[in-house]
């Protein structure tokens, strides 16, 4: 049942991807879905829905760390060091 469905919509998302690329803005993206696609499966089997957990939060993570170093760089502050996100 599951791959009746799975495998025509995983099959569309490819074409779809293929014909039309755009370029990604996944900064931290990768990094946190990593991560919570491993969490998520040592917490009860959700790989992928901890996967796209993460990945938002990743994504956040590195939108705000861009924010704060152009205003640290304005006020004369040494830009904050990477954190590893």
């Amino acid at each position: 049942m599951k791959f009746s469905i799975l495998a025509p919509a995983t099959l569309a998302l490819t074409l779809v991807s293929a014909v039309a690329p755009a370029p990604a803005e996944a900064k931290g993206c990768l990094k946190g879905a990593l991560v919570g696609g491993v969490a998520g499966h040592y917490a009860g089997h959700h790989a992928v829905l901890g996967a796209l957990g993460g990945c938002m939060v990743g994504h956040h993570l590195a939108n705000e760390k861009d924010k704060q170093a152009p205003a640290a760089a304005a006020q004369g502050e040494p830009v904050p060091a990477p954190k590893g996100y």
